[in-house]
């Protein structure tokens, strides 16, 4: 194995390269909202035309340079471009391998390494509102760094834990898709594969009842925050921000924890598994189910089966019910959720039977979701260990 040479970062990697583009014509655009901590890729999420911001392409790192975008580790791979080619915000730096230097792939590891994110945090220029970091900044770090047949190396053994992520990923979303119109089939009568007298006989069982009575509504609570007694124990507690990058998934780790001695001493509850919680403050309608057993702040409500242990029909029921809600409130601002807007929200729902037998026969979609999330989190801490040790050297491959 070669000896590793100390580079300045601008002569390892280049910043923000020349890329050709017209300005007028459409391009993919990717915005900060399409970059997802630990997630190696990002798709553009629009086109449109050429305005200005940054330039890429397909494979390029977009590295957040804002505050708190960077802390929240907005670093990625930039893929599905249309022609490989695109530009995003302004407040993207983009960095590319140098040819016969640096391995791509490894710069956007390295670019993801605490050592490198650190040096950016401390480089913040800006007094008031978003603070971000200096091009120039990147002038001033030096690395010692392998060379180029051992930093493809270094590459691979990540990008293989980073692709079965992403494969992990993909296949979560098919799933989740798949279940959402296996309910549309059975119980959104638009949807539903019968047509005249058989339509008719199939939903004469159905009853009209608001969504407060199809589900059982539960509020949250917080524990006081200056007694410290209450918190860091073993209770994960849900708070508003846990829920959104966790949407229309499974939460398994929350910012906070709170003791038993803070869940007798506040209005907060515990949500068996497979529950659903809900955000009716701040970021309204997004929701996601419980991996375990977890409290919940008052922002946000836990929803669980009117019919017995149908949690997957219950989720399925309240994602359709926020997709309507979202709908009927086009145009104006869905700012909040309150038990009135459960209350008031009308629903068709079937025999106790026919929800039974949906919920036995979707039951597998989200256990092997579940079980995928366990191995996206196992792969994830595994990633997360060994990229520092191969990027300071404390770990050597061969090449």
């Amino acid at each position: 194995m070669g000896e590793w040479k100390e580079y300045r970062f601008p002569d390892f990697a280049e910043i923000n390269p020349p890329v050709k583009l017209n300005k007028g014509e459409q391009y993919s655009f990717v915005e900060m909202k399409d970059l997802s901590d630990g997630q190696k890729y990002c798709l553009p999420s629009i086109e449109r035309k050429l305005t200005g911001g940054s330039r890429f392409n397909e494979g390029d790192t977009l590295f957040a340079r804002i505050t708190p975008c960077l802390e929240n580790g907005k670093i990625c791979q930039a893929r599905g471009l249309k022609g490989s080619i695109g530009f995003g915000s302004t407040e993207f730096l983009v960095f590319r391998g140098k040819n016969g230097v640096s391995d791509n792939d490894f710069v956007f590891y390295l670019s993801r390494w605490n050592e490198v994110r650190a040096f950016a945090e401390m480089n913040f220029d800006g007094t008031s509102g978003r603070q971000r970091v200096p091009k120039d900044a990147f002038n001033n770090l030096f690395l010692d760094l392998p060379e180029l047949p051992e930093q493809k190396s270094i590459a691979s053994i990540l990008s293989s834990l980073d692709d079965k992520i992403d494969l992990l990923h993909r296949q979560n979303k098919t799933l989740e898709a798949l279940a959402e119109t296996l309910f549309r089939q059975w119980f959104v009568p638009a949807c539903r594969d019968v047509h005249g007298a058989g339509r008719e006989e199939a939903e004469a069982g159905w009853e009209s009842v608001s969504l407060y009575d199809a589900i059982e509504l539960v509020g949250g609570g917080t524990p006081k925050t200056e007694v410290a007694e209450y918190w860091d124990g073993n209770i994960k507690w849900i708070s508003a921000r846990d829920i959104t990058p966790n949407h229309k998934g499974f939460i398994a780790e929350t910012e906070k924890k709170i003791t038993e001695l803070g869940l007798d001493n506040s209005s907060t509850k515990i949500l068996s598994k497979y529950s659903t919680v809900i955000s009716a403050r701040g970021t309204v309608g997004k929701y996601c189910f419980l991996s375990e057993d977890m409290a919940f702040s008052q922002s946000n409500y836990g929803i669980k089966p009117r019919y017995k242990d149908c949690y997957f029909f219950t989720y399925l029921l309240t994602a359709h019910s926020v997709e309507e809600l979202q709908a009927a409130a086009y145009g104006s601002v869905f700012d909040t959720i309150t038990t009135n807007t459960f209350k008031e929200h009308k629903i068709t729902v079937p025999t106790a039977a026919e929800i039974q037998s949906f919920e036995e026969s979707i039951r597998p979609y989200f256990e092997k979701m579940l079980s995928n999330c366990t191995q996206i989190r196992s792969l994830t801490r595994l990633r997360d260990t060994l990229l520092p040790k191969l990027m300071s050297g404390e770990v050597r491959v061969e090449n």
